[in-house]
């Protein structure tokens, strides 16, 4: 339970630092407004980064169905942990999101523009392509989780791990400045579907459609990536 609580925090945390960055940038009226790009980057990097800080040791802060179903399908993660896992995330990511909701309640009503709305809550391709979104979700999470066992499992992550959970931050960060321009990104199919699905189901004037034809890409281009990420790090780091 200890390890459910730290994901479910963790991944609470994540959406609540990054979610909140696009809210404070994207919605009307807020202090943020238009503060750009690289004020959403760096509350995703923060968003890693601290609940990395915080239960790395608890439960590894997976924090993304992703990161856990890669390492289970590559023998490095329980597979009877899975399941509970996920749930924690799923559960969290639907929490960290209603904080953002209920914070940013205000600018919600104030805002008109249904895509700065929708960009709060979930990720979709800034040239509407299918293929471009599966394979920026793809390509980001392969990065993203082979830097971050890189990072955390090699001997000089692991001798100083606080360090490696602060570099895991800045490779999201860095994710979000270099790849993050077509979808976002999501990179972590919690990050993306309950958000998506409170969207739909959240009273919020002007919202305009939650994009469920889509839904899957987020889902699935980030396990695939994942997995392939953690299949690298196995076959040509491990030790």
């Amino acid at each position: 339970m200890t390890k459910l609580a730290a994901e479910f925090v963790g991944t609470a945390i994540l959406m609540i630092f990054g979610n909140g960055s696009v809210a404070n940038t994207e919605l009307k009226n807020t202090k943020g407004y238009h503060a750009g790009w690289l004020n959403i980057a760096m509350g995703y990097g923060f968003g890693v980064m601290f609940p990395v800080l915080m239960f790395g040791g608890v439960s590894g802060a997976h924090i993304n169905p992703a990161m856990t179903i890669a390492q289970a399908v590559n023998g490095m993660f329980p597979w009877n942990e899975v399941a509970p896992y996920i749930i924690a995330q799923l559960l969290g990511a639907a929490a960290g999101q209603l904080v953002v909701f209920a914070t940013y309640y205000p600018h919600y009503r104030d805002t008109e523009d249904p895509e700065a709305i929708f960009a709060t809550f979930s990720t979709t391709d800034a040239e509407g392509s299918r293929f471009n979104y599966f394979l920026n979700e793809f390509f980001g999470t392969l990065v993203l989780v082979l830097g971050a066992l890189c990072c955390l499992l090699l001997p000089w992550g692991a001798k100083d791990l606080a360090a490696a959970s602060i570099v895991v931050g800045f490779i999201v960060w860095g994710l979000v400045t270099s790849l993050g321009g077509p979808t976002g990104p999501g990179l972590n199919p919690a990050r993306d579907l309950m958000p998506r699905l409170l969207h739909q189901l959240l009273p919020i004037a002007h919202k305009g459609g939650s994009r469920w034809n889509e839904a899957w890409i987020p889902v699935v281009a980030p396990i695939a990536g994942a997995i392939v990420g953690a299949f690298l790090y196995k076959v040509l780091f491990a030790a």
